[in-house]
């Protein structure tokens, strides 16, 4: 009886961890840029994510209207960003993604106006970019971030962004906002990808 106890308690203990693996590390892992899909950037160039440079990226989603999460976490970003560029390794080896999930008001000039504001520069390796409704969608269900247009123009949206490997896949999901996008782990874990290439 005691080594069936046993034999049960350990079956019990390797599916909980298979459980936890499965919903957070393998499917996180499954976590790709679709390769469908083209953006702006706000230089007027396209961005393809069928054939990008081998680079560890960090994917934001937003939209300009928003009052607090989006604008605090692109700001936390530029502090990132800064660090990573005297560290010699921003545009060279790391890239930043700032993507709108709300393409319909957030044109163009609204998009370079916002990039501006936090001094983005795709020159420099930080693309500010849009896309049609259908390939922002595709991109976003492609991370399993969700939101939600209530016609209000403050969408509903799922607090997430995406550190991503030289191989295109998701290695770790941060929140946003002050409270959930801690700058400190994300700038070390930018780096200790980063050394690794």
């Amino acid at each position: 009886m005691k080594k069936l106890y046993i034999g049960f308690t350990i079956l019990l203990i390797l599916s909980i961890g298979a459980g936890i693996y499965y919903f957070t590390g393998y499917r996180q892992s499954q976590m790709e840029f679709p390769n469908e899909v083209t953006m702006e950037s706000t230089t007027g160039t396209d961005y393809s994510f069928k054939e990008i440079p081998q680079k560890i990226r960090l994917l934001e989603f937003m939209y300009t209207n928003c009052p607090d999460v989006c604008p605090n976490t692109t700001y936390q970003m530029v502090d990132i960003r800064d660090r990573l560029v005297k560290d010699g390794l921003f545009g060279d080896k790391v890239e930043f993604l700032t993507v709108t999930i709300d393409p319909a008001r957030d044109t163009l000039p609204i998009m370079k106006e916002y990039g501006e504001t936090f001094k983005t520069t795709a020159a420099d390796g930080w693309y500010v970019l849009r896309g049609d409704a259908e390939d922002t969608r595709k991109l976003a269900d492609a991370f399993r971030f969700q939101y939600k247009d209530p016609g209000s123009g403050f969408l509903i949206h799922r607090n997430a962004t995406y550190l991503i490997n030289e191989k295109n896949r998701v290695i770790e999901v941060f929140g946003m906002g002050e409270k959930d996008f801690d700058r400190e782990e994300v700038y070390k874990k930018i780096v200790k990808n980063a050394e690794k290439m």
